[in-house]
């Protein structure tokens, strides 16, 4: 439902600010407010699992969300349209947060990638499917948003009706105190960067990539397509790549990736308006990196003993904002002061440069990381 909400309305609401006559900076900082919510949600999401517990926390996120989509079309305006995405973003950020870290705290080490790219996959699956919510405009403009509500009603009832509530074991609670982000950070920092590079990227083809096309003659339906078709790639390869890293090792598979999906984003320029050209790159690059968050957190849990990885959650869910929130802004700025192409050009140039610091990262095994004192 998280990736349902944010895949559909980053590019509804770009298009809609846009044939409104925006400017393109104006709109990539719009679009930021969505992530700066989420940000917010990051500083205090493990406090309140401590305090509420992991299913409260999930059906609260789910009230945020459901309670304010339907105002997006009620009352129309830049303004509360801002306020409106903060509380989105924190909303799809505590759904996040709880049910990525349930999935770590019962996950054995040896199936680590595999489960946290079925979570991936399922995160895709909504975020591919909600660019389709850009053609329910023309039945109305409330409808995309109002139909959204109604399937979060659901899966809140379903929460509530079903899902217990998870206590995780005592040796599974977090470290507490300050000094604990020095040591995750000392041993995972190459594990936690992906974070950033995937809310970059998902931030900056949402928000940016509808005025791109719209710029360069693409209409509505192939920028849906082409949206649609990054989430598919993900959805192909995510469960491959996390049953490779299982077998081969992370690293390995997140610098290939980086790497390859890199050059593939630089590329994206040179299709043009082609709509073939443009699929093929997209699907492909959609591919390679769209397991990144998930294999950035498997791989960071490998490195990290198991009463870190809450606070580790809490750092990718950080970066994962804090890229989130600088990708519309930097493409926006790009396109509008500058080329059109450096939404893309940058967006590679930052994947091809985290492939090669892999190069320079050798990861400590857990068991000498438990010898630490917390």
């Amino acid at each position: 439902m998280a990736g349902l909400s944010q895949g559909m309305l980053l590019p509804l609401l770009s298009i809609l600010l846009e044939e409104q006559g925006v400017s393109a900076s104006v709109n990539g900082l719009n679009s930021a407010a969505l992530y700066i919510g989420s940000f917010a949600m990051t500083l205090i999401a493990e406090r309140l699992v401590g305090v509420v517990g992991f299913k409260k926390l999930l059906i609260g996120g789910l009230l945020m969300v459901m309670i304010a989509l339907p105002l997006f079309p009620l009352i129309p305006g830049i303004g509360i349209w801002f306020v409106l995405r903060l509380i989105v973003g924190a909303g799809d950020s505590a759904l996040n947060y709880v049910a990525q870290l349930w999935v770590l705290l019962v996950t054995p080490p040896e199936k680590r990638g595999r489960n946290l790219s079925l979570y991936g996959m399922s995160y895709g699956i909504g975020f591919s499917i909600g660019p389709l919510g850009i053609g329910l405009v023309d039945y109305g403009d409330y409808v995309p948003f109002v139909g959204l509500a109604l399937l979060f009603l659901l899966v809140l009832v379903f929460v509530v009706r079903f899902l217990p509530e998870y206590r995780p074991e005592r040796e599974a609670q977090h470290s507490t105190g300050f000094a604990r982000f020095p040591r995750i950070y000392r041993y995972a920092w190459f594990a936690l960067i992906p974070a950033f590079l995937y809310g970059y990227m998902e931030a900056s083809l949402n928000g940016n990539f509808p005025v791109y096309g719209l710029r360069l003659g693409l209409p509505k339906e192939d920028i849906a397509l082409l949206l649609l078709c990054i989430g598919i790639g993900g959805l192909i390869l995510q469960l491959p790549l996390g049953m490779l890293s299982d077998r081969f090792g992370r690293r390995p598979i997140l610098i290939g990736a980086g790497i390859c999906g890199g050059l593939l984003f630089a590329l994206v320029p040179l299709a043009g308006t082609n709509l073939w050209a443009n699929i093929a790159l997209f699907l492909t690059a959609g591919g390679l990196v769209g397991s990144f968050y998930s294999l950035g957190m498997a791989y960071a849990a490998d490195l990290l003993p198991k009463g870190l990885i809450p606070s580790a959650n809490v750092v990718a869910s950080f970066h994962f904002s804090i890229g989130s929130m600088a990708g519309p802004g930097i493409g926006g700025y790009g396109m509008q002061h500058a080329s059109p192409f450096l939404l893309f050009w940058i967006m590679g140039c930052v994947y091809m440069l985290f492939g090669a610091l892999g190069f320079f990262f050798r990861g400590k095994k857990p068991e000498n990381i438990e010898k630490k004192p917390a």
